[in-house]
């Protein structure tokens, strides 16, 4: 099992946005950089878990976590004109931009905020906390997931 961290914007899509989806799942569309769509499209598997980071807000941190429920598959967002996330150099014979569906497991009681992720020593190589890194999508180490759920 792969771990993951996995951000949004709450005023785009939030944990309680999720929460209220059919089935608590819903496609995680959108991602437009070429590492994370490599990422979702070839490491991300059924099963694995993430964390939901709400981003870009007043307090930046972990909210939640999500499954995987599944593999990558072709975003369909990009083939659409009418859709914010739509690329005309996209193809449907051969799509350039993936996506992966997501189901909630449980909301955090509280929000583990980036401060106290950049205070955590054990934590301290963390991809979220590197310096430019801006990725929306990410791996987390086995160590690094243990150490933020004591955190909770």
């Amino acid at each position: 099992m792969n771990f993951w961290l996995m951000k949004s914007e709450p005023e785009t899509f939030s944990i309680d946005d999720l929460e209220k989806r059919p089935g608590q799942t819903e496609p995680w569309d959108g991602i437009r950089n070429y590492q994370a769509r490599n990422m979702i499209r070839d490491e991300m598997k059924k099963g694995d878990l993430a964390f939901f980071y709400h981003s870009n807000c007043k307090e930046p941190g972990i909210v939640g976590i999500m499954i995987v429920d599944k593999e990558g598959y072709p975003d369909p967002t990009a083939f659409d004109p009418a859709d914010k996330h739509y690329d005309p150099k996209s193809d449907p014979d051969k799509p350039r931009w993936y996506l992966v569906d997501v189901k909630l497991k449980r909301k955090f009681k509280r929000t583990i905020t980036l401060n106290e992720l950049r205070e955590n020593k054990s934590l301290a190589h963390m991809k979220l906390l590197q310096k430019g890194n801006r990725l929306s999508v990410m791996p987390v180490t086995k160590n690094e997931w243990d150490a933020i759920l004591a955190m909770e």
